[in-house]
């Protein structure tokens, strides 16, 4: 490890996984058929293969816009009418065709909510009628509109710090501290002051990154907040009105209470955004009141540790001196947000409760979902292109000229040790402890504000357990995050050196066993290609085979590797990022687009790879490599496959909370990678001076 540096701490140990946030959601109506039925089920005599592809087929053609030339600009051709013909979704978040896949995996966990053959068969009974039961109390709650002045969130609100604006003289400002209430807050699964992440590594201690102010994806910086019209203040604003409407309050008193916080926000955003300066006098800025983090979140555990923002909250803590009473109320509030559906329509009410249920009973699901949807014919098919797309990884490595002859060796020496795993890593010891832990939740039967609260103290602590229970496991225990397949997710884990693809990924929209073998690697290949480059990024270029801190590459390698990666910085450094006048970050994002140039480069190797042996192979019939309907070669259908993936829609609030985000945004994956690929150049014969093509001069690591 690097002492003394929070940000290496989280990068080492960074699984970087593919995930879409969702609220709500509804069925999807692209579906994996059996080769005997139609889509009602009854015998046809044509083939489920031949249904799927043209059905495919006019999925990918309907979010294209086929009007712009491909050279000109590859993500508007493949994505330009996304934003008008996406599948209709409930979703606070920017919606993403890959994030799409989750909507598939919540209507699977509605399916097995009712299986209860499935769970006596699996030992898990007693959790899935757990289950049962608060879904039918979700189900038959009335959460639209959200009663925020539900007496027993007031109470848990006035219990942990209180709500100075309903409370007005009864709350006592000098008893108030608004470390112990963002503690509070964190204990049910609410970002407030103190943004907690779990490491990945064992013990899996807490650490804090800096918070982000503001509700919904709505994140608040000093330029969006500059004035009382811009589109940041205004939703914020209607966000905290609504809720403070609820009590009652007079509309002078909510005006006031508002400004408030406002006024706090604006005052916090000059602090320095970082965990840490150099100071002489460090000592003197370390943050005490910690502790009282730790007691409260955490029992005391991990107190020894410290992994606290000190710099920040040193400043954070005069600041709220300040502000005491908008800092109480912007707590209270933030936990109401943690409690609130935010459904935009009662219709969109049984799609939330099932979201809930995969979100917070992951495991349980996940159990039933591996048992029962994820065969073993995807696992072949995936362990197939894990393979090739080592094989590719294996060539690269050994051609790559920029690599020294002992460079070249200890990467191939790390390759050759990298484990992969498909579907999920299987741990069923932990695993069923964490299941079992449904079994607390109580669903109150004439309150669901009360089941509420429960359940998302639950989700906590079911999200903490392995970092509340170290002492009682062993030392090579992994992270919670890949033990469970029920997610659109693959990652490099650093500690070990594997590649973790879980089974959520293979599902429709991105994935139909009858596709063709180009799109297959178009998509999961890129997928399965970006999270091996993760091995031998800038950051995994510091650890060995055996996940160790060790420098991989010689001194004269390691300066080649970041001039390459600088020629990366600067590409998408000079992206303009719409409607917020800012650029993307190419230091920030420079491993995630490392990654995904690389990634993609990999897959194609690999596809021509496996597709030249297929031929060669005597029993080989024939290639499905194209699609009904869409004029394109194999290699350009492999093209579009990987910018479809990133299909997406951005409202301006979702650019601002993408700007934390180590990956670039969704078009600007696409533009970046691309504009780099010869490949690419070839395929849709791009000339020099196009749009896809500025220049001669391009980037490339691996």
């Amino acid at each position: 490890m690097f002492p003394g540096s929070l940000k290496l701490i989280s990068l080492m140990l960074l699984w970087v996984i593919v995930a879409a946030v969702l609220t709500d959601c509804e069925a999807r109506s692209l579906v994996d058929r059996s080769d005997s039925a139609d889509s009602n089920g009854s015998p046809t005599n044509k083939s489920a293969a031949e249904y799927q592809l043209q059905e495919y087929a006019e999925f990918m053609k309907s979010y294209m816009n086929q009007s712009v030339a491909p050279c000109e600009n590859f993500y508007e051709y493949a994505c330009g009418n996304y934003r008008n013909v996406k599948p209709d979704r409930y979703s606070t978040g920017s919606r993403s065709n890959l994030g799409d896949v989750a909507y598939t995996l919540i209507d699977i966990t509605e399916q097995l909510v009712g299986r209860m053959d499935l769970a006596e068969a699996l030992n898990v009974s007693s959790e899935l009628s757990v289950a049962q039961r608060f879904y039918n109390a979700c189900l038959g709650a009335n959460l639209h509109p959200f009663n925020a002045a539900d007496p027993a969130y007031l109470s848990l609100i006035r219990s942990i710090g209180g709500f100075p604006a309903v409370d007005g003289d009864a709350w006592n400002a000098s008893s108030f501290n608004w470390i112990n209430m963002s503690a509070h807050l964190a204990n049910y699964g609410a970002n407030g002051l103190i943004r907690e992440a779990l490491q990945l590594r064992y013990p899996f201690e807490p650490y804090t990154k800096l918070p982000e102010l503001g509700f919904d994806h709505i994140i608040v910086h000093e330029e969006n907040i500059s004035s009382n019209t811009t589109r940041a203040f205004l939703l914020n604003e209607e966000r905290m009105h609504g809720y403070l409407r609820a009590f009652g309050l007079p509309e002078d008193r909510i005006r006031e209470a508002i400004a408030g916080v406002f006024a706090f926000w604006r005052d916090a955003l000059e602090i320095p955004p970082q965990c840490e300066v150099f100071d002489p006098y460090r000592i003197e800025r370390e943050f005490p009141q910690s502790e009282y983090y730790y007691n409260i979140s955490w029992s005391g555990l991990h107190s020894s540790n410290k992994l606290f923002c000190d710099f920040y909250y040193v400043e954070l803590d005069k600041v709220c001196a300040r502000h005491r009473e908008a800092v109480a109320n912007y707590l209270a509030m933030k936990l109401l947000y943690r409690f609130d559906a935010k459904l935009k329509a009662p219709r969109y009410q049984r799609n939330y409760c099932a979201v809930t249920l995969y979100q917070s009973m992951r495991f349980l699901f996940n159990k039933l979902y591996m048992a029962n949807n994820f065969s073993e014919e995807k696992k072949l098919e995936m362990s197939e292109m894990v393979r090739e797309l080592r094989k590719s990884l294996r060539k690269t490595l050994a051609d790559a000229e920029w690599l020294d002859a002992e460079s070249r060796t200890r990467a191939l020496l790390k390759e050759s040790r990298i484990q992969s795993r498909i579907g999920s890593f299987q741990d069923d010891a932990l695993s069923n402890r964490i299941i079992r832990e449904i079994n607390s939740l109580k669903v109150i039967g004439d309150s669901y504000a009360e089941t509420n609260i429960n359940l998302q103290h639950l989700v906590v602590q079911i999200n903490r357990f392995s970092s509340r229970h170290f002492q009682e496991l062993t030392e090579d225990t992994k992270p919670q995050k890949i033990l469970t397949g029920l997610q659109v997710g693959a990652g490099y884990y650093t500690p070990d050196n594997s590649i973790n693809v879980m089974a959520g990924v293979v599902e429709p929209p991105i994935y139909h066993r009858h596709l063709p073998l180009s799109l297959k690697f178009g998509t999961l290949g890129f997928i399965v290609g970006h999270e091996l480059i993760h091995g031998f990024d800038t950051t995994s270029a510091y650890f060995n085979g055996n996940g160790q801190l060790e420098p991989l590459l010689s001194e004269l390698s390691q300066q080649s590797l970041e001039d390459r990666a600088e020629c990366y910085m600067d590409y998408y450094g000079k992206y303009q990022v719409p409607h917020i006048s800012r650029r993307v970050n190419g230091k920030t994002t420079l491993d995630e687009n490392i990654a995904d140039n690389s990634g993609l480069r990999q897959a194609l190797t690999a596809y021509r790879s496996h597709r030249q042996q297929l031929l060669e192979h005597p029993a080989q019939e024939r290639i499905r490599d194209t699609m009904p309907g869409l004029d394109l070669t194999p290699e350009q259908l492999f093209f579009l496959g990987f910018a479809q993936l990133f299909c997406s829609h951005y409202e301006e609030e979702h650019y601002w909370k993408g700007l934390s985000d180590e990956h670039t945004f969704d078009q600007f994956r696409v533009l970046g990678v691309l504009s780099n690929s010869e490949d690419f150049f070839h395929a849709y014969n791009c000339s020099v001076g196009s749009g896809m093509r500025p220049g001669d001069k391009t980037c490339r690591l691996w």
